[in-house]
């Protein structure tokens, strides 16, 4: 048997998750904590970061790096209710930097929070009903659900899985609580003996998402676990199980890649499904891979030992066959911007959020829109996992004075005039916090996308509604393998361009050329663009022409 990981042990040693995060809170020396405690605060929804953009001026002047800590919420489905989202607010106009940041796996987290800050902010976000459980770290993290109630009639009932998967999964240890809201340790420790996560936990991230077809936007076969509902004559039938996806890999590591999950079955029951889900993850906990992480994804289990020997393990453990696959159809993966009304007559406008930042802006200030919607207590919020905010279930004479205030504040002329592919973009944090970033990513976004708008013009294809999405690193946070355009950080300012990835999130993209700058990332663009906007089909999208063409294989 191979030797553990390093974190392996630092679990099995943390006593349930406590560490010597007390001792390392309690250090006021340094800004950090204790280099075991940055991996087991991970599973209490932090990570530890630094200011990378200040760490040469601080080396300089023989300072210790000015580091701060991400809290990043569990909201299964993306939900929060007026008076959670007032919280937020608050909480990250005192403790954080201000902005608000909507993640690629629908939640929301917060920069820059100081040590000294961190049990206060939970413990205001705890007041509020929110916590940051199992957000990071070896364990199942914040459940995707598709965001917009107008998908389907039968959306509420679909919804309320991503609750019941986050509860059906939630660890049972309770250092979160006397850790960081001062609850009576526990002296009987048989009370939280966890039999799904054990002393171990698992391998790597666990991570679930649910579609409602025809809309896959959950890119639900990039996920671990992916449950596609199936509805037939008004009633939800269960779920199409796909298992393995994830697209996280290391730049010059042939064995690690992105992979789409693969369909195994169908569950018909709303028992047989979340039963599913539980043994999926134990035996992802007793398979998987614990002596190399790079290989320790749910992905890696499945191509090892096969999709069917998992299948039949998966039904050993469960007690029940699944079923065949049953049809289902995915048209499009992007949110519904502006005003919809659901089946029961409720309203929802969905805002555009370029690369998930909530901030004031001289033309859109969208932070004081939605605190200013909030304080009216006549909407509730959705984040979507294409990182936007859907103002949610407003009642119909509501929605003048929800639309005053859209106007008031320029959200609703900034989702109008973004273009379709603005829309669809997707960049992860990466610089100056993330400390895995090679390369800048939400920062130049923004302007790349503007040449890129450019470019389209030019070729008169600026109503194109391609998807094109960038990550500083290999990782993945934001889906880049996926995107009929991918840009995927190599070093500062170089990325590798990733081409042919569908429309819908049934294909990932290849390599198209490698550590590329700017200049040449527009110039191959250009000629792209030309030879599309020239030879495409009727309704041929940009990825399946780069297909079609052999630009990739």
């Amino acid at each position: 048997m191979s030797e553990k990981s390093g974190i392996e042990h630092i679990k099995e040693a943390s006593r349930h998750l406590r560490g010597t995060l007390v001792e390392s809170l309690n250090d006021e020396v340094t800004g950090a904590i204790r280099e075991d405690d940055q991996a087991v605060i991970k599973f209490h929804g932090m990570y530890q970061q630094d200011d990378r953009d200040r760490r040469e001026e601080r080396a300089a002047k023989k300072l210790e790096r000015l580091y701060s800590f991400m809290i990043r919420l569990r909201l299964p489905g993306g939900f929060l209710t007026a008076d959670q989202w007032l919280a937020v607010y608050d909480i990250a106009g005192k403790n954080a930097t201000g902005v608000i940041k909507i993640t690629s796996r629908q939640t929301l987290q917060l920069h820059g929070i100081l040590k000294s800050d961190i049990k206060p902010t939970i413990q205001a976000f705890n007041k509020a009903h929110l916590d940051s459980i199992a957000t990071c770290g070896d364990i199942n993290r914040n459940v995707l659900c598709s965001s917009h109630p107008n998908e389907s009639p039968l959306h509420a009932q679909v919804f309320a899985y991503a609750d019941k998967i986050s509860e059906l999964l939630m660890p049972k240890t309770k250092a979160y609580y006397e850790i960081w809201l001062d609850e009576e340790i526990l002296e009987d420790k048989k009370e939280e003996e966890d039999p799904l996560y054990q002393e171990r936990y698992l391998p790597r991230k666990f991570k679930i998402a649910i579609a409602i077809p025809p809309n896959n936007d959950v890119d639900v076969f990039t996920n671990d676990v992916g449950l596609i509902a199936v509805i037939e004559d008004g009633n939800l039938k269960g779920f199409n199980i796909a298992i393995g996806g994830g697209l996280s890999s290391t730049h010059g590591n042939p064995d690690t890649y992105p992979r789409l999950g693969s369909l195994i079955g169908f569950a018909d029951s709303e028992e047989k499904t979340l039963k599913a889900v539980y043994e999926i993850a134990t035996l992802q906990r007793d398979y998987g891979n614990r002596s190399d992480r790079k290989q320790a994804r749910l992905k890696y289990t499945l191509d090892k030992y096969g999709v069917e020997w998992f299948t039949k393990e998966l039904e050993k453990r469960t007690g029940f066959a699944l079923q065949p696959v049953r049809p289902f159809s995915f048209q499009s993966r992007k949110d519904r911007f502006g005003w919809e009304q659901n089946f029961r007559g409720l309203w929802y406008y969905t805002a555009f959020v370029e690369n998930g930042r909530i901030l004031d802006e001289p033309k859109t200030r969208l932070k004081s829109a939605l605190h200013a919607i909030a304080e009216t207590g006549k909407a509730q919020f959705r984040f979507t996992c294409n990182q936007n905010v859907i103002i949610s279930d407003i009642a119909t004479e509501d929605k003048p004075m929800i639309q005053s205030i859209l106007d008031e504040y320029g959200v609703s002329a900034g989702t109008e005039a973004s273009s379709a592919i603005r829309r669809n973009a997707m960049a992860c944090v990466a610089f100056p916090t993330c400390p895995l970033a090679l390369a800048e990513a939400q920062r130049y976004m923004p302007s790349l996308i503007d040449k890129i708008e450019w470019l389209l013009a030019k070729h008169a294809l600026g109503q194109e509604e391609m998807i094109i999405r960038m990550t500083g690193c290999p990782n993945g946070c934001a889906r880049s393998y996926a995107a009929e355009i991918g840009f995927v950080g190599t070093a500062y300012g170089k990325y590798n361009m990733h081409l042919g990835g569908d429309r819908t999130g049934q294909r990932l993209n290849k390599i198209y050329k490698e550590n590329i700058e700017e200049a040449e990332i527009l110039e191959t663009l250009d000629g792209l663009f030309a030879d599309y906007a020239s030879g495409k089909n009727r309704d041929e999208t940009f990825g399946d022409y780069a297909l079609r063409k052999e630009w990739v294989a």
